[in-house]
Parts: C-alpha cells; sequence; structure tokens
C-alpha cells in the first residue's frame, strides 16, 4: 500500500494550437496500447478460416447438390472462388460493418457474441437476395450448413480467442489498459475496486489524481501512487498510461470534461466515464442524447412477465429431466452415507426464500448426526463473516461428506425444491431462516427465488466475504435475465469441476 503525498504543482506545459501539451501529444501515441491491433488481426484470420471451414464441411456433405451448380455454370474455378474466397470476404465486410471488430466489445461481455449473430443474419439475407436476384439455382441445405457452420464455428473461435486474451490478463498482466483514475478519493477508490474484481477486463489502475480532499487524503493508503495538483496528460505520459477514467463528481464542473476531451484529442488516450451508479447491467442503462446533453436513463429490474415466466417453466423441466437421469447416482450416495455414518440420508435446514417464505432445503447429509450439538464448541473457529458458518476442515464433516461437499454432489437434491417451486436453478444464495429478520439491502434479496447456483458460487463461494456475496446476490436481482442465467449455468460446471471455494 501506498501513502498519498505528491501534492506538487507542476509548472505551465507548452500547448499546441488545439489546447494539448506539445509534450503529450507527440508521446502520446506512444503510449496508447495497442494491444487490440493483433488480436483483431487475429481474429480476422479466424473468423475468414471459419468461413472457408464451413462451406468446405457443406461442400463434403452434399457434393451433389453443389456439383449441379458448379456444372450448371460451366466454370467451377468460378463456384470454388465465390465459395472459399468471396463468401468468407463477405463475412469479414459485414463483421466489420456490425462492429465486431470494435475493440470496445472485444475480450468481454456478450455484445461482441450479439454482433456476430446479428452480422450472420445479414450474410444469410445477402445470399438470398442475390440468389433470387441471379436466379441462381442453389442447394437451400447445403447454403443453410455453410452459413450456420460459419455463424457456429465464427462464435467458438472467438470464444477461445477471448479464453486465451483472458489467460494473458491474468497470468502476466498484459494486453490490458493502464487507468488513470481522476476525482476524489472515495470516488476513485470505488473504481479501482470496481474494476480490479475482473482481472479478465483488462482494465489496471495506475495512479490516481486528486481532484478535492488534498488535505484529507494525506498519510491515507492507497494500492496505487496519489497524485494532485498534476498536469493530467502529463502524469498519464509519466506512470505509462493510455486511459483517464473521470470518476463520479470529477466532472461536476459545466464544460470541464468537454474541454479535457478537446485536450485528449489525437493523443492516442482514451477517455472513459465511470458515474456514481455502481452495479447496475449494461441492459439497463441506455443513453439519452437531449439538447446535446447526454442521459442516462436506468429501467427498471425485470421481475416479472415473460421471461420470469419462461425461467420457472425451464427451472421445472430441467428439474423433472435431472432428477430422473440422477436417481441412480442418488441411490449410490445414499449407500455411501448410509455406509460411513449410520442415520439420515438427507439433511433438511428451514431457510428463507421467495418474499421471506421460509422452506425446507433438501442436501445430502455431509456430517455426523451429532453435528448439531458439536456446533457450540467450534463458534470460535468460524473461518467467514455474516450470517453463515463456515471452516475448511471442519472435523464434524466425515470422509464421504467431505468428497460430497467439494464436487457439490451434496446440493443435487435442491433439484426438488426447484420442481415444486421453492427455489430457482440459478438466484441467490439461500440463507439459513433462524437468523432472525432480514434488513436493509439483505432484504432485497428476497424479491427472488435462492438458486441451487448463482454469481456467488461462480465467484469463489465460501472463499468470499459476507459483504461481497451480499453484492453479488443484489446484483443478480437487478440484473437477471434468461441469457445471464444460462451464463451463469455454463460457468458453474467449471467451478464445480475446479472445485473453487467448496469446502
Amino acid at each position: 500500500m501506498r501513502h498519498v503525498d505528491s501534492f506538487e504543482i507542476q509548472a505551465p506545459v507548452p500547448q499546441s494550437p488545439n489546447g494539448v501539451p506539445r509534450s503529450a501529444w507527440a508521446k502520446g501515441r506512444r503510449r496508447v496500447s495497442r494491444w487490440h491491433q493483433p488480436y483483431t488481426a487475429i481474429l480476422l484470420l479466424l473468423d475468414f478460416g471459419a468461413a472457408v471451414l464451413a462451406s468446405w464441411i457443406s461442400i463434403s456433405l452434399f457434393e451433389k447438390a453443389t456439383a449441379g451448380f458448379s456444372d450448371a455454370n460451366d466454370d467451377p474455378t468460378w463456384f470454388h472462388t465465390v465459395t472459399y474466397l468471396l463468401l468468407p470476404l463477405g463475412w469479414l465486410i459485414v463483421l466489420w460493418g456490425t462492429g465486431a471488430y470494435d475493440r470496445r466489445y472485444l475480450g468481454l461481455g456478450t455484445d461482441e457474441f450479439k454482433r456476430v449473430i446479428r452480422a450472420s443474419v445479414t450474410v444469410a439475407a445477402s445470399v438470398s437476395f442475390l440468389a433470387f436476384a441471379t436466379k441462381t439455382d442453389l442447394s437451400r441445405l447445403s447454403v443453410a450448413t455453410a452459413l450456420l457452420g460459419a455463424m457456429i464455428l465464427i462464435l467458438f473461435f472467438r470464444y477461445l480467442a477471448r479464453y486465451v486474451l483472458h489467460t494473458v490478463r491474468k497470468k502476466i498482466r498484459h494486453a490490458a489498459h493502464r487507468m488513470v483514475l481522476v476525482g476524489t478519493l472515495p470516488e476513485a477508490l470505488e473504481v479501482y475496486t470496481a474494476v480490479t474484481r475482473s482481472p479478465a477486463a483488462g482494465l489496471i489502475p495506475v495512479a490516481i489524481h486528486l481532484t478535492d480532499g488534498y488535505a484529507a487524503a494525506r498519510g491515507i493508503e492507497t494500492p496505487v501512487p496519489v497524485y494532485a495538483g498534476r498536469d493530467v496528460l502529463g502524469l498519464v505520459r509519466e506512470v505509462g498510461g493510455d486511459t483517464i477514467a473521470v470518476c463520479g463528481s470529477a466532472s461536476a464542473e459545466p464544460g470541464e470534461l468537454r474541454r479535457l476531451a478537446w485536450q485528449l484529442e489525437g493523443s492516442g488516450i482514451d477517455l472513459v466515464v465511470a458515474p456514481q451508479l455502481t452495479d447496475i447491467a449494461g441492459p439497463r442503462v441506455h443513453i439519452r442524447p437531449i439538447e446535446g446533453l447526454p442521459l442516462l436513463h436506468v429501467e427498471e429490474p425485470t421481475l416479472s412477465g415473460p421471461a420470469l415466466l419462461a425461467k420457472n417453466l425451464m427451472d421445472r423441466v430441467a428439474a423433472g429431466l435431472g432428477l430422473l437421469l440422477l436417481a441412480p447416482l442418488f441411490v449410490a450416495i445414499a449407500i455411501a452415507i448410509r455406509i460411513s455414518d449410520p442415520g439420515p440420508v438427507f439433511f433438511r435446514q428451514p431457510r428463507v426464500g421467495h418474499e421471506g417464505r421460509t422452506f425446507r432445503v433438501w442436501k445430502f447429509r455431509t456430517m455426523y448426526v451429532d453435528a448439531e450439538d458439536r456446533l457450540a464448541g467450534l463458534v470460535d473457529q468460524n473461518e467467514t463473516d455474516g450470517m453463515l458458518f463456515k471452516i475448511r476442515q471442519d472435523p464434524r464433516v466425515f470422509p464421504i461428506g467431505r468428497f460430497l461437499r467439494a464436487s457439490s454432489l451434496d446440493e443435487l437434491p435442491q433439484l426438488i425444491n426447484v420442481l415444486w417451486g421453492e427455489m430457482s436453478l440459478v438466484g441467490p444464495r439461500p440463507l439459513p431462516a433462524d437468523d432472525g429478520d432480514f434488513l436493509g439491502d439483505v432484504r432485497r434479496r428476497l424479491l427472488v427465488r435462492p438458486g441451487m447456483t448463482g454469481l456467488w458460487q461462480v465467484s469463489g463461494r465460501s472463499d468470499l466475504s459476507w459483504d461481497e456475496a451480499v453484492r453479488l446476490d443484489l446484483y443478480y436481482v437487478d440484473n437477471w435475465s434468461l441469457a445471464y442465467d444460462l451464463s451463469i449455468l455454463w460457468r458453474t460446471i467449471g467451478v464445480v469441476l475446479a472445485r473453487k471455494g467448496a469446502y
């Protein structure tokens, strides 16, 4: 940790005609992060290869149908030129036009994949129109296979490229943006905490420039150096940054943010604004410009309607099928539990559910039958804060139970709760019902059904602090969607296999 200790006032820097310091303008281009350029080049090659591979697969599967097209035109060379060159190039042009190579959407979030799907629809429509306009006789099945296969392969290759990018960012901290946070110390530290939660995002704060509260900030420990009274562009150049993040009220003075944007023109330095609006997902936030004033419109969270009905239907169907398919595994686990420690196979504990209703959760028993009696002697060994009690090496857990916990198999009986509508496949954590009323922000998590898995599980589970776990639960309540649920279910598979945070 570092102490706030830099408050020197820098001498005026010579300005270029457009107000940009000459030194910053001259060196800014060399400082800007260029990771997206080779990454985009790789994506171009992967997308082109995916389109070529999809065409080859289609021709191989439907050789007779495509042969008819080739013979009809009496020019196989032209056919292969269209199939292996012009069509893949068309894919690249449409992908570029839909913003699928825009660095703002690369490496994080779902926008990149949405734009690929949008491009796929455009390519399919364009091919159909050209075939109709030129009266070309095409095999519908072969064309559909080529177009659908190209979309699937492009999405798959981009997923692999993103995985490699995230690995590089996490392991060696390359291919990232170096940020200078501008604002008051509390605002800057809040943004610092938010952007460093996910190393995969590729945002690395390297310095804080205070706009207010110089004296109050002295002597406070901070994770990065703190400065004040400096020329921001000069500071960015000094610390090797390529992005300025304006935090909260730092842009409150009329025209200040606009003038900063003018100064950055031609410098190669990015400007981002971090408003005091945290834990609200992108789909709920829209910019509505009115007379040159960009207003952030925040929509209400969707807690009812067709999407919720579809979620409930998906929960019930998946739970029913899961219980049928896993019945033999349930029997094997039940036998192992009875052999390990005579007693009930299931452990049923009261939990608080949707709208504060109490229900009894189903779980495979993993502790000895006298576990509750031994709890009082272990309270002082609790390794978590908040309402939950957790010990990594809990002596009350028998060996088979330890395996069930590590593999999360002990939670499979909660499919019964899902089938009965007491829980959901994805949702906040179900908390014990004997801890009294839930006050403050925690109560908001009761607006939805608790889940077998959720953000808490894919983000660390028992390794999380109580405050962080509550934050994730509230984030899910405010931003849930069917696509988000499917994403969490997919991430859960990897977390369970890695046994991350399970004890």
